[in-house]
């Protein structure tokens, strides 16, 4: 069903109903005379007081009517009986009015008084919301603190990590030295092993030698026989080669002294060739580099009497200078003749580079600039936003629930721009919970609670509502309904619902209905007058 709850309507209007009355002169009064109706804020003392006047001057008409009142004189007064007793019923009813009057007035006075209890009662809770506000800063700095702690103990964590890293990397290098020990006391035992082969070899060669050394000990006997009469043929022998050695020694002098000569002869030659390959080396090049540099023969700069002549000291000077010149030609390296324009070209290169740098070096500047106040301004529209629909959410909870407390926190509020938000309520009579932790219809009714908080924060014209009201019992649908008549003066809802008391809201109702088979139609009902005349008839 589709209801409309149209903007609201005028002031209701008292009317006085002649449906049941059998006078015919107060109906000819109520047809005759629309202004017959006032405000109820005027008090039935007017609303008697302008029949009272309708009443007289309809007399008088009647009575100036002339002689067609004569002839009606019967009628007339049969109807002024009736007339009359429906003035004295219409005195009681004032007399009834009256008296409701004055039971409506006590009981105001009565509702004052206890609204003026209630007050105080708010008062008290009021004071009880700013401890408990107290309270919850006080919780909310020890949370600080804790975070704090979580993070050094976090930090102490990780330093505990690394230095597990580092013990589990010392482990590691003590295992891999540990095999590398135990690979070398592998080696050392095949060692050992061929070592003890190598002992148990030498054993036997040494018993081999030994029976050697026997038979060599013989031999050494026929040996000293032998060389006893060698001696004696070598002291004959010896006196002969002495004397062969002198002769020897006088030819080695003889023979020294001539090959020193020839060392010498060979040094000299060898140093005038040296000499000469070196004077001819240096006149090739003195040719060559006279005809590349000065483009002139040697011969010809030779025969010139314009070249002064230098030797010794001078000329080593002269040729120190043209090193040097040479040198810092070489350095200078090759010249380029673009130069000029080349650097010319780089410069304005260089020039259109750097306007570019500093243009863009001042783009990031402003736009940096930009972030952080849009970033600084997000912040504060979220926060004053943020705060706005809790309060909006906070009344609409506690007057759905008839009380009970709710709110939103962010679960990071040193970041509110990344933080998340928890909804926490407390219907009457249960502690502050998760909303998850609701049944379904508190579930519904914190939602609805939300999104009205957040729908008063940016109202619209206009709002479409679809099967809100489906998990609410009678009680909650009424606090609903009554919601939605608040709401109502400021904002044409449209309701998608098949609750009957939610129906009941509405000035106007859609419907879908199929009076044939297979065949739709809308069905539109408005209740009550939307007419302009301010006249009525009421049910």
């Amino acid at each position: 069903m589709f209801i409309e709850l149209a903007q609201p309507p005028l002031p209701p209007i008292f009317i006085l109903s002649c449906a049941r009355s059998g006078s015919t002169l107060l109906r000819y009064i109520i047809d005759t005379h629309p202004d017959i109706c006032c405000p109820p804020e005027l008090g039935l003392g007017a609303l008697c007081q302008r029949l009272w006047h309708v009443y007289y001057s309809t007399t008088g008409q009647a009575l100036n009517v002339g002689d067609e009142a004569e002839k009606q004189a019967l009628t007339s007064g049969h109807a002024l009986k009736q007339m009359e007793t429906e003035l004295a019923r219409t005195e009681q009813r004032l007399h009834t009015y009256r008296l409701e009057f004055e039971r409506t007035r006590s009981e105001r006075n009565e509702k004052e008084i206890v609204l003026a209890e209630k007050r105080d009662q708010a008062e008290v809770l009021e004071q009880k919301r700013q401890g408990l506000e107290d309270e919850l800063k006080a919780a909310q700095e020890q949370l600080v603190s804790l975070r704090a702690g979580r993070d050094a103990a976090a930090q102490s964590a990780s330093e505990a990590a690394s230095r597990l890293a580092v013990v589990e990397e010392r482990r590691r290098t003590a295992a891999s030295a540990l095999e590398r020990i135990e690979s070398l006391s592998n080696e050392a035992a095949q060692r050992v092993e061929s070592l003890q082969t190598q002992i148990q070899s030498a054993a036997a060669e040494k018993v081999q030698r030994e029976s050697e050394n026997l038979q060599i000990g013989d031999r050494l006997l026929a040996l000293a026989a032998e060389k006893a009469t060698a001696e004696a043929a070598g002291v004959q022998l010896q006196q002969e080669s002495d004397q062969v050695r002198a002769r020897i020694a006088e030819i080695d002098q003889e023979l020294k002294v001539a090959r020193m000569e020839l060392d010498s002869a060979r040094e000299r030659k060898a140093e005038l060739g040296t000499l000469l390959a070196k004077l001819q080396s240096d006149l090739g090049h003195m040719a060559e580099s006279c005809l590349n540099e000065l483009s002139v023969s040697a011969d010809e700069l030779r025969a010139s009497t314009e070249i002064a002549l230098v030797e010794g000291e001078l000329l080593m000077s002269e040729e120190t200078a043209y090193r040097e010149m040479r040198t810092k030609l070489d350095n200078m390296g090759p010249v380029n003749m673009m130069a000029l324009e080349e650097f010319k070209e780089t410069e304005q290169r260089h020039q259109f580079l750097e306007t570019q740098r500093k243009d863009l070096l001042d783009s990031i500047a402003n736009t940096s600039a930009t972030i952080k106040e849009i970033d600084e301004f997000s912040r504060q529209k979220f926060q004053e936003a943020f705060e706005r629909i809790n309060e909006n959410f906070q009344f609409t909870f506690r007057k759905l629930f008839g009380g009970g407390q709710a709110f939103m926190r962010l679960t990071d509020e040193l970041n509110s721009s990344e933080s998340g938000i928890d909804v926490v309520a407390s219907p009457p009579g249960k502690k502050l919970q998760n909303v998850l932790l609701l049944s379904g219809g508190e579930k519904a009714l914190t939602a609805l609670s939300l999104l009205v908080g957040i729908f008063q924060y940016q109202p619209s014209p206009f709002c479409i509502l679809d099967e809100v009201d489906a998990p609410l019992d009678e009680a909650n649908i009424g606090r609903f309904t009554e919601l939605i008549k608040d709401m109502a003066v400021q904002t044409q809802f449209i309701i998608i619902t098949h609750s009957k008391k939610t129906m009941s809201i509405a000035p106007v109702m859609y419907g879908v209905t199929m009076q044939e088979p297979g065949v739709s139609k809308i069905v539109s009902v408005k209740f009550g007058a939307e007419e302009n005349s301010p006249r009525a008839v009421s049910a």
